[in-house]
Formats: structure tokens, sequence, C-alpha cells
């Protein structure tokens, strides 16, 4: 069986549009051409289809194998490159609930169309991905629903002594699929060995995928914290592998803002020293459009090319003393900062037609007392007034806790130095006193961007003078430095 290596992901953190676009905010048939456009351009092995808080193209499969026919014909979907679609939590959003339905219901349609076309059985979506994964109940009622009333169903006669569903819509195919969680809050993402552990024990499973945010933790608990959980998260579950001999293959959800996982085509080496045993990584948009296409493609090929291996040994006990110590500064800082992110972030261009995300909190996100926009506006927000996120929190860490954070945090120091490349000193002119007296800027050695720093000084002289009107295009503007919308 094979996993992939890279996930291509519909995540709207690029500031560039791709030349297949038709508007500035991609969906439908844009996206069915970029699924195809990771594949057989950039080399990607796996689409995350995303049915989570936008509307979604039932149909992606169909198009995919009629509109690029010959493609297909050579490479298997389902085989060779695979569609992982990312449904709605029913736990969490009520309101997309029956999307989950009606997403699974699809699978075995999904399924037909590629049969016709390859002339065998090559289920084309097999995997689905269950956002703000909670308990090992919910992966449950997601893989038995699937099997037991949407394939299951197809053995019940419609009324006693008339033929079975099968016989009259044909069989219903995969007979089962995989779920794979996605664990984004600091409680669940260090309880993901004990939920897969539960929801693994009754079933006939050899390898299991788990996937961990990177984002979402980083602007709930900070930067460091983020980075803490996940290798925590990958030590247990690489033990639960070990203790059930099931192989499980981790996903990281990193984009290209330091803070959100400093996964760029130039940062590879990095990001494989830093997480060794994570299997697939995710090349979110920014990845893919903000940078020159020859550099994306070698990027992805280093990514595939290179092997899971095992990770780091941490001290557990210190790892939870920091997140704790810095997400509660984090925390405090932020809802003192809420009102200038709030507004910056209302300039944030969307780049792609969705509804609200819903994320762990509800309809917005929240930290704290506070309510905040999505973690790519977020981050967006705070570089474009020259306050990189990296920085927050990390004031209450004394000398051995940095010291033991960069045993463990192996690129911390090259994070940091990329951050604050983009920090403005203006910045301090805007900030809550109760901000501004609490930041460390005294990290390391840093070269400030000066062009960044011109169009930053500009945006800052703007919220002051509460003059909107130019504030959208120095946004764009300096995210085309970064390379980055947020």
């Amino acid at each position: 069986m094979k996993i992939p290596r890279v996930m291509s992901t519909q995540h709207p953190d690029n500031v560039l549009l791709p030349f297949f676009a038709e508007s500035p905010d991609m969906s439908g048939d844009d996206e069915v051409q970029e699924a195809y456009y990771a594949f057989s351009h950039l080399g990607c092995d796996e689409q995350m289809w995303d049915s989570e808080g936008k509307e979604v193209d039932a149909f992606v499969v169909r198009k995919l194998l009629t509109k690029y026919e010959h493609y297909f014909k050579n490479t298997k979907l389902g085989e060779d490159v695979f569609l992982t679609v990312r449904v709605p939590n029913p736990d969490i959003e009520k309101e997309e609930a029956k999307v989950l339905i009606e997403t699974l219901e699809s699978i075995p349609r999904s399924c037909d169309a590629a049969r016709l076309f390859y002339g065998k059985e090559v289920p084309p979506i097999f995997e689905v991905i269950l956002p703000m994964t909670m308990s090992h109940q919910s992966l449950n009622r997601v893989y038995y629903y699937y099997k037991d009333f949407v394939v299951g169903k197809q053995n019940q006669p419609f009324y006693q002594g008339d033929i079975t569903i099968s016989e009259w819509i044909g069989e219903c195919k995969p007979e089962s699929i995989n779920v794979i969680p996605l664990f984004e809050d600091k409680v669940h993402m260090l309880e993901a060995h004990n939920i897969m552990g539960e929801y693994l024990k009754d079933k006939d499973i050899k390898h299991q995928r788990v996937f961990l945010a990177r984002s979402d933790p980083a602007m709930n608990y900070g930067m460091v914290s983020a980075i803490l959980c996940n290798k925590i998260a990958l030590r247990r579950l690489r033990r639960l592998s070990e203790e059930t001999g099931v192989n499980i293959y981790p996903i990281l959800g990193a984009g290209t803002a330091p803070f959100r996982g400093h996964l760029s085509p130039y940062t590879i080496a990095n990001v494989l020293e830093e997480y060794p045993d994570v299997q697939t990584f995710t090349a979110q948009s920014a990845f893919k459009y903000d940078n020159p296409v020859p550099d994306v493609i070698a990027a992805i090929n280093k990514l595939k090319t290179s092997p899971m291996k095992r990770g780091q040994e941490l001290d557990e006990g210190k790892c939870i003393e920091i997140i704790d110590k810095v997400s509660v500064e984090y925390k405090r800082m932020i809802e003192h900062l809420a009102p200038i992110i709030n507004h910056i972030a209302s300039f944030v261009p969307k780049r792609r037609m969705r509804k609200l995300h819903v994320g762990l909190f509800g309809y917005a996100r929240s930290v704290g007392k506070v309510r905040l926009p999505r973690v790519i506006s977020f981050c967006a927000s705070c570089y474009s007034i020259g306050l990189p996120p990296e920085i927050l929190g990390l004031n209450v860490l004394n000398s051995e806790d940095i010291s033991c954070m960069k045993d463990m945090h192996v690129n911390f120091m090259f994070d940091m130095k990329t951050a604050m490349s983009f920090f403005n000193e203006d910045v301090l002119t805007i900030l809550p006193d109760e901000v501004k007296k609490s930041l460390k800027l005294d990290w390391c050695n840093y070269n400030v961007n000066l062009e960044h720093n011109s169009i930053t000084s500009r945006i800052i002289k703007a919220f002051k003078e509460k003059d909107n009107a130019n504030i959208p295009s120095m946004l764009v503007e300096a995210a085309h430095i970064r390379k980055f919308l947020g």
C-alpha cells in the first residue's frame, strides 16, 4: 500500500493566484483543475478535497477522469495518486453535519465512475479526514456509518419479498473506508495515542494515518507550544505503533509562515530534521503558488525521496511545563492584541470561496476571552503590522527553559531569525502597554527585511490615522515580499 508523502491542500495562504484561477477567490472547477495540476505538474501524490465550510464539488472524480483522461489512464487515481476528503465533524459543526452524510454517500458513486473508466475495481476515494477529533467514538461513528448504512443497506430488500437495493442500483464499493483523525487542540493532541488505541481495538487494520494540526495550535497556544505538542503526540503515537503492531503514519499540516510550520520549498531540510517521524507533509497554497514552479517541483521531489525516520526522544515533562507556561502568557497577550488583529484581518483577501471556517471553538476562533479570525488571516494581520506572532508568549521562559527548548525544537533559532526579519519597531507605537512591556526581542541576531519594513510602516501609519482605503493593497504588497499571505 502506497502511503502519500506530499498532500496538496486548499489552504488559502497564497498571495499569487495560479494561472488557471478564473477569479481571485478560487472555487468549483478551479479546484478540480488544481487537483490535476498538483498531481501532474508539481508531483504531489495526494490532494485533500475539503468539504468542510464551503460548497464542494461532489462530482470531482468524474470531472477529473473525463477532463484529464490521458493523464489518469496512465496514473491511477486511488493507486498512484490519491484524493482524500475532509468532512465536517457533526460533534462540533451541527449546521454542516449532513454534509458528512452526503459526502459518505457519494463515495460509492465515485467508485462506479472509476470502475467504468479503468475497467476494474479501483476505489478513487477510500479515506476521509475528520477534523477536530476528540474521541474514538467520533471516529467509529464515521467508520461504522459508512460500513453499515452506506454500504450495508445494499443487502436489504425494499420491502418484504422484493429485490435487494444492490440488485436495483448495483453493488456499493469500497466496502469500508479509512478514517483519519485530525487533532487540532492541545488536550486531544496529547491524548491522540489513547484515542487511537481505543479506535484500533476492534478492527483488523494494518496501517493507520493520523493528522496533527500545526497552525491552529500555534494560534491557540503559541508557536513553541504547538511544536512541542506535535512532538509529544508523534512520540506517543510511535510507542502505540510499537505496542499494537499497527503501522501509524502521521500527517503534519504545516504552512509556509514560520508560525504555521515554516514549510517552504527552501526549508525542506529543516522540516525533515524537525519532524523526521512524519510521513505526509502538506503543500499548501503559498508553497505551490508563491514560489517559482521549478523550485516547488524540486522541493516536492525531495520530500518524496526522503524516507520517514525515527523521531527524537523528548523530556515530556519539561515540554509540558514549557507548553503550559507559554500558553498562559500567549493568551494574555492575545487578549490585548485582539482589537488590532481583528481590524487588520478584515482587509485580508479570502483566496477561496468558502463559508466562515468552523473551528475548534465555533464559527470564530477564540483565545481566552476574545474572538479571532481564522489562522491565515490572524498571521497576515500580525506580519502586516511588523509583529511576528512567533515572539508572543516567549518572554516567560527562563534560561533553563530556553536551553531545553532549543534541544527539543531543533530549528528554534532558524525560525526566530526568519520571523524577526519581519519585525518593525514602529509597531511599538500602536501596541497596548500590557503587550509592549512584555515583548522579548533579543532572541537572535537578525537582519531586518528593509522592503517589508517600509511597507509595514505605511500600514501602521494608516492604522493610526484610521485611513483604511490603502491597507488592502499594502497588505498584499507586504505578503509578496514574504512569499505567503499568512
